[in-house]
């Protein structure tokens, strides 16, 4: 099970960026991204969403829009938080998995623990769906983004630990092809082949036919068992991005043009794809993969450069804090009431801005109480570990 372990918070030293490569020790970067990515689903976009209530305007409305996910094919920026973290527990694999190889960990015993693992994560989300209580099966939605992370995690690695780079870039392209080639080919009983629509995609079906229980949509689930597949690929291009950051023969300046040099090509040709085989996070499509694989590159080229290569870190701090405890601030809002301390602090502060800004205060205050938590569970060097 998930533990709460007590261990000496990892500093921005200790994945500085030094002449050759990086110090041994976690990315500062990567935390601080981790927790750019969490901050808009812990809060940050309840606070936008409160601003363009209470100040109506074509700015506010288009930033409320691009904080929500559009019902179908396209893309918002609120797509790109699930994959995101995704990639990240990626590219934390040869940093975590790589160096226990390295250290002379045989693979069997590191299968045992992906796989524990990835279980771990698919209970837990189970859990997070359907609390702690008994249903019947029928009742249960199995289907979630933790079970997502932790199967799409479990397989990638599994690739890591029994092919070299250029196998895993052959299974990243590969994943892809199949997936818009079974979709293109097939289809739900009764509709044509290569129909894309809720109902008559060919994934969709596969989830109605296997999966016990519920599905979120009723006749789809945005993190149904079919489209878990393609997720391996975003995965993966995190792995292999964690293997060209672990490179100590390539200047850390290099490492930055290749990740922004690759997301720029992988947004591009994402683009292109989208043509034939619509940008949609609910099926997760190949050219999903690419666009927010793409974007994924160029923000941790940014955050790496910025962060460890530059050495600018202060600024990240309050990132690097809801990083460090990414799954615990996710799953903790279905065990402890936030909004109860929230009101109980700071609905005095509410009442005194008044309407239609107080609700904009709250939202904030609701951010920071939540901050809080976390900044305490940091101090305290606790960290909630899969």
């Amino acid at each position: 099970m998930s533990t709460l372990t007590t261990s000496p918070a990892p500093t921005g030293e200790a994945a500085t960026a030094a002449a050759g490569g990086e110090k041994k020790g976690r990315l500062y970067s990567l935390d601080a991204l981790r927790g750019f990515d969490m901050f808009w689903i812990m809060g940050g976009g309840s606070i936008f969403h409160a601003i363009a209530n209470a100040a109506p305007s074509p700015f506010w409305e288009a930033i409320d829009v691009q904080l929500e996910h559009p019902a179908w094919n396209g893309f918002h920026f609120y797509d790109l938080i699930f994959p995101l973290f995704l990639f990240m527990a990626g590219v934390s694999t040869p940093y975590s998995v790589g160096r226990e190889l390295e250290k002379g960990k045989s693979r069997t015993q590191l299968l045992g623990r992906v796989i524990k693992r990835g279980l771990i994560l698919v209970l837990l989300g189970i859990i997070y769906n359907n609390g702690l209580q008994l249903h019947p099966i029928s009742e249960i939605r199995f289907g979630s983004v933790l079970g997502r992370i932790g199967l799409a995690y479990m397989f990638a690695n599994i690739i890591y630990l029994y092919t070299k780079e250029r196998a895993q870039m052959i299974w990243f392209v590969g994943i892809l092809l199949t997936y818009w080639l079974l979709l293109k080919f097939t289809a739900a009983p009764g509709f044509a082949p290569g129909n894309l629509t809720m109902e008559g995609n060919f994934a969709s079906y596969i989830d109605r036919l296997l999966m016990p229980g519920k599905l979120y949509l009723g006749i789809h689930d945005p993190e149904g068992l079919a489209s878990t597949f393609p997720a391996i690929s975003t995965a993966l291009l995190g792995i292999l991005t964690g293997n060209l950051l672990r490179n100590s023969n390539m200047q850390p300046v290099r490492k930055v043009g290749v990740m922004a040099l690759t997301g720029v090509v992988f947004v591009v040709l994402a683009q292109l794809w989208n043509l034939d085989f619509p940008i949609n996070k609910n099926l997760w499509t190949s050219s999903f993969v690419l666009q927010v694989g793409g974007i994924s590159l160029l923000l941790l080229a940014l955050f790496y450069y910025v962060i460890d290569i530059a050495g600018y870190k202060k600024w990240a701090f309050f990132f690097q804090v809801i990083g460090m405890n990414s799954i615990l601030i996710y799953i903790s809002g279905h065990f402890i009431d936030f909004n109860y301390t929230n009101n109980a602090f700071f609905k005095w502060l509410g009442q005194l801005v008044g309407d239609p800004f107080g609700a904009v205060a709250m939202s904030i205050t609701f951010l920071l109480v939540k901050w809080a938590f976390l900044y305490f569970m940091y101090k305290k060097k606790v960290f909630l570990k899969v």
